[in-house]
């Protein structure tokens, strides 16, 4: 009997053991990849995310990695360091331009051609690959023959390496020539077309390629493919290059400090500093072009002059207008003749509807304020417009000189005046109010006997 109960229960040990055991087996048996989304400007943030997560998955002992791209381009500097990390990975890593709709463009290209196997989804295209300025110019001069000669000599460099179509990389880069999927495929400029990710890994599972110094048979059937996304702090560095956000900040951090100078408060002022930080650091990754910042800058002067001068709303109209026109040529396409990186016109109408408001309500303020005086304790009675009167005899300096009309700063506001008998008076003339006519103050010019009670009441 103790017998039977020994087997049995031995029997049950090896029963819960001998699976536990095989189950790590089984696991590391099965074959990962790790799936790197490479989406928005090419730049130092992308560049970091890259070798880390190429790192990590060399480390955790990945089967592969398939970058999938879809980018307008970016930074060459940070573009070269990404094609180092693919070329010297020990992991297979494959490129993937993808989901349909994506492109790889400039920058994009040449991190496709850097895969060890590099394919496209249908309704995908690649190339437009010429190098332009920081600011997104053509280059000139003896700086646009040293970057291009720099940029074909790295394409050939990796389409060398890759074995791919040389005179079509180099294309790309001389002439900004771009491909679809099929032609990419024709050209021997991709290795296929594979519209999902399930799609890369049958295209690529048995294929012999190089990885870093060694030569290796890519074994993924049923492998488990695991997404690793940026950090937050990178997503959040990276977000800020998306160029509808940063324009976003830019405008809305100017009319921060705009609110600041009207009525301080440090709230706004504060707020609009950190927008405006933010855009300038996502501006780092863009390519701005300087004739749409200053049209922006020139709509933003208009609109601050309107506070100051009446213009029955003709500044903010042209200001609106400029506005316009700046934020369409806000950036500037890093390939001429290509799609390129820009404010979205849906953005831009958003945009100038908020401006449009945001103008009405601060220009009719600051008109309701410059046609109200602040009344002396103890006097009070308004006019039948809802104006408030000002005294007779209060003190008054010429603003904008009176010939016979113009401005004066009376009661600590600024008023429209004319003088009461045709005279003209310059600015800094000391005068006193004798009447008003509607929102139009009626002066006349100081006795000297007053003009002690004047530097009081003005000040």
């Amino acid at each position: 009997m103790r017998l039977v109960v020994r087997t049995a229960v031995a029997l049950a040990l090896a029963l819960g053991i001998v699976p536990a055991a095989l189950a790590p087996t089984a696991a590391a048996d099965e074959a990962r990849v790790v799936v790197l989304p490479l989406t928005g400007i090419v730049d130092g943030v992308m560049t970091t995310y890259v070798h880390d997560g190429i790192a990590r998955a060399a480390q955790e002992g990945a089967a592969a990695v398939i970058l999938r791209i879809d980018t307008p381009g970016g930074s060459l500097d940070a573009t070269r360091q990404i094609t180092q990390d693919i070329l010297g990975s020990s992991v297979p890593v494959i490129t993937w331009v993808g989901p349909q709709g994506a492109w790889a463009a400039s920058a994009g290209t040449f991190i496709t051609l850097a895969g060890a196997v590099a394919l496209m989804a249908p309704g995908t295209n690649i190339g437009a690959a010429s190098p332009v300025g920081s600011g997104g110019q053509t280059l000139t001069g003896t700086e646009a023959a040293k970057t291009m000669s720099f940029a074909i000599s790295s394409i050939t460099a990796i389409a060398e390496a890759r074995g791919r179509n040389v005179s079509w990389a180099v294309a790309a880069v001389k002439d900004a020539s771009s491909s679809s999927a099929t032609e990419a495929v024709a050209a021997h400029a991709v290795d296929g077309i594979a519209a999902t990710l399930p799609d890369v890994l049958a295209f690529a599972n048995g294929r012999q390629v190089r990885a870093g110094t060694r030569t290796v048979t890519l074994s993924l059937s049923g492998a488990q493919v695991q997404e690793q996304g940026m950090n937050p702090v990178q997503a959040f560095l990276h977000l800020m290059a998306d160029p509808n956000l940063a324009f976003i900040l830019f405008v809305l951090g100017a009319y921060g400090l705009i609110l600041e100078l009207i009525h301080p408060n440090l709230l706004t002022g504060t707020a609009g500093g950190v927008a405006l930080i933010l855009a300038f650091l996502g501006f780092g990754s863009l390519p701005l072009n300087l004739a749409g910042v200053l049209l922006i800058v020139l709509a933003l002067g208009l609109f601050v002059a309107d506070l100051t001068v009446t213009s029955h709303g003709l500044l903010t109209l042209a200001g609106i207008v400029v506005f316009v026109l700046g934020a369409g040529a806000f950036y500037t396409a890093p390939v001429p003749g290509e799609q390129g990186i820009g404010v979205a016109w849906p953005v831009i109408g958003v945009m100038v509807a908020l401006t449009a408001a945001f103008m009405l309500v601060v220009v009719s303020a600051a008109w309701r304020i410059r046609h109200r005086v602040r009344l002396p304790l103890g006097l009070g009675g308004s006019t039948s417009d809802g104006t408030l009167p000002v005294p007779p005899g209060m003190a008054a300096s010429v603003r904008r000189p009176l010939a016979p009309e113009g401005t004066v700063y009376a009661g600590g506001e600024e008023w429209s005046a004319r003088s009461t008998d045709g005279a003209a008076l310059e600015r800094g003339t000391r005068v006193r109010v004798v009447g008003q006519r509607g929102l139009v103050l009626l002066v006349e010019r100081a006795d000297p006997a007053g003009s002690a009670d004047l530097e009081v009441s003005c000040t």
